[in-house]
């Protein structure tokens, strides 16, 4: 069967403070704010809407694996390795709780990074063959 599903459209995220959260998504990633209230804030950056919504006390985004490891569950994606390598070097700067580059054998390099929550996020140096037929991008 072929797929009406065109795109994931919103990602919601728990966190503590969606106020301060909004103002480091928007500080820390560039993304822009759309509306907030005291239980959530609506973001718009990397192609949607991310909801930040107030969320019991220690509940993030994310699972362990069968080994016991945290797991992201998205991935970000930049136009090759010297965005990456740019994205890793800013977030870095600015604070932010990064991994180490990796090479995991696929193609393109990926890090990992958190926001003040705790919810960890991947990226990825590669843009998805779908994104670049899409969108125009080289």
């Amino acid at each position: 069967m072929k797929t009406i599903i065109k795109r994931v459209g919103t990602t919601y995220l728990p966190v503590s403070n969606p106020a301060a959260s909004s103002i480091w998504y928007q500080e820390k990633l560039g993304a822009i704010e759309n509306y907030r209230d005291e239980d959530k804030a609506i973001l718009d950056f990397a192609n949607q809407s991310f909801f930040l919504v107030k969320a019991a006390p220690g509940e993030k985004l994310g699972f362990k694996d069968f080994r016991g490891n945290e797991q992201f569950s998205m991935t970000f994606e930049v136009n090759g390795y010297d965005q990456l390598e740019l994205l890793h070097k800013t977030l870095a700067e600015n604070g932010v709780n990064v991994g180490e580059m990796e090479d995991r054998g696929h193609p393109g390099h990926n890090f990992v990074f958190a926001d003040p929550d705790g919810n960890i996020f991947d990226v990825w140096s590669e843009l998805s063959p779908t994104y670049k037929e899409y969108f125009g991008a080289k």
